[in-house]
């Protein structure tokens, strides 16, 4: 029941408190201060340091947010499930607008914020006393924690179709592993060599041109156009290497010097290397009366395998001897013997993104594509395919490289190299392929098999923008006939 006292004043006061306990003191302007008597009569002002001076004093504390050093308290954000990411960027400069550059830059300290509070809303952190560098990559220049958050999200593996956009039908192309019948020049014309023929396919208009024929006592072992895509030579069951011009379709010399049939070829700059079933490899020059200028013995079986650098400096070569031999411009003997292979080593491929970076794959009783320095000789990686590994081929657009195998599973395989991730696996044709060459943009792959089909793929982006590639338009969906 409440107290007459109460009732009289409309004041609910505590008990053993009365009315005269309570008054207000007014002081100079409109300032009022409630003062209790509680025993003596003391007020506020009796407290002071200096009984005469008056003193101002606020009922609350309002902080200063300039001086109060808001982010070393990370206040932690807490993302909403429902637009997780959503307006992420937005929220963030909207609180650095209203709060002020300091807590815009640092609220990315964990879960909670003031526009969503928590309740483990402050938690100390470290301050930095570095300045911000005027470099910084966040749009509103400040550290590094706020661009963080702001940063693109990882891209999603690349897509590579899974079918051939072009079949062509290519009969009599032989299924030889020691053979290099297939290349694309840099002009955008396909080389194929048929049974004792060579026949050549524009890709921009699809025509096909007969370009030689060997005769009856003769057939095409390997063919290989010049780097600026006008000359291509073809060797010979007969050892010969015959070097013609593509856009003419006229022979321009034969070159002699193998024994037996030439199963590879590789331009550099001014020189073209060929290899044999009689283990050895010449050296060509066009400039030269001499059918080659030099030669080279080191393998012990027939060389299947043989690169340039892109350097011109060195020269890679693979042979049935399951070794992997790397020559340099003007010497005789091998400069590295690379041995780790168990099978013939007919892949070979040289990486244009790392100097002295060189690729080989085994065969059937090895699987393993090999990374080497050159530099030095050593074995930067391994990996087992599974398969036999026919060829490779670096991108020119991407870091990444591409295997086609023959058995078990006659696939086409592209790798993200240096973590050799797979991007794709392609299928479709019905025999080992054997034959892998790669379109002057860098973006289409040609390969061969035994089943007498070619297979043109998209595997690589372009060298602007790494979204998948298209068809253009040129060729058309169908399966024709390349001669």
């Amino acid at each position: 029941m409440d107290s007459p006292q109460a009732k009289k004043t409309g004041l609910n006061l505590p008990a053993g408190m009365s009315e005269t306990s309570l008054r207000l003191e007014t002081f100079s302007g409109s300032t009022f201060r409630a003062v209790t008597n509680l025993g003596s009569p003391r007020t506020i002002s009796n407290l002071s340091a200096s009984p005469s001076k008056s003193s101002s004093c606020s009922d609350r504390f309002i902080p200063c947010r300039s001086s109060s050093r808001l982010h070393t308290f990370g206040l932690i954000d807490k993302g909403s499930p429902l637009k997780e990411g959503g307006n992420e960027v937005y929220s963030k400069l909207l609180r650095a607008e209203l709060f002020g550059s300091d807590f815009g830059s640092f609220s990315n300290a964990g879960p909670g914020s003031p526009m969503s509070p928590s309740k483990n809303m402050l938690r100390f952190k470290t301050e930095s006393s570095g300045p911000n560098s005027p470099y910084s990559p966040s749009i509103l220049g400040y550290d590094n924690g706020f661009s963080s958050e702001t940063s693109t999200p990882p891209k999603p593996p690349r897509k590579v179709p899974k079918t051939p956009h072009k079949v062509l039908d290519a009969p009599s192309l032989q299924d030889d592993f020691y053979l290099n019948l297939v290349d694309w020049s840099s002009q955008n014309v396909l080389a194929v060599g048929l049974g004792t023929c060579v026949y050549l396919w524009s890709a921009s208009n699809s025509k096909v041109t007969k370009l030689c024929d060997l005769g009856p006592n003769d057939g095409v072992c390997s063919v290989q156009w010049t780097r600026e895509g006008s000359y291509i030579s073809i060797g010979t069951n007969l050892g010969q290497v015959q070097v013609w011009d593509g856009t003419q379709c006229k022979k321009v010399r034969t070159m002699g010097g193998h024994q037996t049939r030439t199963g590879v070829l590789a331009w550099n700059s001014r020189t073209l290397a060929s290899g044999s079933r009689d283990r050895n490899i010449l050296q060509h020059d066009l400039r030269v009366q001499n059918d080659f200028v030099s030669k080279l013995i080191g393998h012990k079986s027939e060389v299947c395998g043989l690169k340039w650098s892109h350097d011109d400096r060195e020269l890679a070569s693979g042979g049935n001897d399951n070794q992997l031999l790397v020559w340099n411009q003007h010497s005789q003997q091998p400069a590295l013997r690379l041995t780790e292979h168990t099978a013939a080593v007919k892949a070979i491929a040289w990486s244009p993104h790392q100097s002295g970076l060189l690729a080989s794959g085994g065969g059937t009783a090895d699987r393993c594509i090999r990374f080497w320095n050159t530099t030095n000789g050593h074995q930067l990686n391994s990996v087992d395919t599974g398969s036999q590994v026919c060829n490779l081929a670096w991108s020119k657009n991407v870091n990444e490289i591409v295997s086609t195998h023959g058995y078990s599973q006659n696939q086409i395989m592209v790798w993200k190299y240096p973590s050799m991730t797979k991007v794709a696996t392609l299928t479709g044709h019905s025999m080992r392929v054997l034959y892998l060459a790669m379109s002057p943009d860098g973006q289409t792959i040609v390969t061969g098999a035994g089943d007498e089909t070619l297979r043109f793929w998209n595997v690589f982006p372009s060298m602007k923008t790494p979204a998948p590639v298209r068809d253009t338009g040129l060729w058309s969906l169908g399966r024709t006939q390349i001669r």
